[in-house]
């Protein structure tokens, strides 16, 4: 059985005490769902980027015709970028077979703080169990919950949350509080009779990425993140390339 740790942002553990483990990066809303849709629509890879400088910088490696340039700042499309941080423009017509070099606030950065792990996987509500199968026969497992600015967001310790109940471990105190959180949010489900993914999404709505996605017009990503166990791709980053793959 894995023991579990989750982390409510990357500040809160040293780079160095992930080295050698497997992490699981999470940014719910909506940096990880992106990703996983991205891979899932059948992009050829995704490159994460800490800078916007650094994204156009690295599309100079590439021909035009082979990338797209996604994510965002402060929630919307970056100037010169083909797309947003919306899961639902990264559609096969979109993206099937190009790369997509990709920059947001705070998942890019997550990413970043977990460079020292053997493993590097990227964890969402959409690929829940997928993401759990692929760790059962992992020993050591950190979840690093990305935040938003500097803050602890619980959209992200909701997330965390279902990936840590779907394991059999021992767990840090954080990784017990978040799944907590989560055996609420179903308990509150079952009591409303919704789905665990209407609960969730309903529930996105009074976080604080949900209410600055609200505030942007972008209240169909708080349902589109929420969808529990609707795809299959555990986005694995490669430590050679820097690119995360579909696995």
């Amino acid at each position: 059985m894995p023991r579990i740790a989750v982390h409510y942002l990357p500040q809160f553990v040293a780079e160095t005490e992930l080295a050698g483990s497997t992490v699981v990066v999470v940014d719910l809303l909506r940096a990880s769902t992106t990703i996983c849709q991205a891979l899932a629509a059948g992009a050829q890879g995704v490159v994460p980027c800490l800078e916007v400088d650094e994204t156009f910088t690295t599309a100079t490696r590439y021909e035009r015709s082979q990338i797209l340039l996604g994510g965002e700042r402060g929630g919307e499309r970056i100037e010169g970028f083909d797309l947003g941080n919306s899961p639902a423009d990264y559609t096969a017509d979109q993206v099937f077979g190009r790369t997509v070099l990709f920059t947001t606030t705070n998942g890019t950065r997550a990413l970043h703080h977990a460079r020292l792990a053997k493993h590097v996987l990227i964890g969402a509500a959409v690929n829940r169990q997928a993401v759990a199968q692929r760790l059962d026969s992992t020993d050591e497992v950190h979840i690093l919950c990305a935040g938003t600015g500097g803050k602890v967001t619980r959209e992200d310790i909701l997330a965390a949350g279902a990936i840590a109940s779907s394991l059999e471990g021992d767990t840090n105190p954080w990784a017990a509080s978040a799944c907590r959180e989560w055996q609420e949010l179903l308990s509150t489900a079952r009591a409303l009779r919704r789905s665990p993914s209407q609960q969730l999404a309903q529930e996105l709505r009074s976080t604080i990425g949900g209410k600055d996605l609200i505030a942007l017009g972008l209240d169909d990503d708080l349902e589109d993140c929420a969808q529990l166990d609707q795809l299959t791709v555990v986005p694995t980053l490669d430590a050679h390339t820097g690119i995360l793959h579909h696995a």
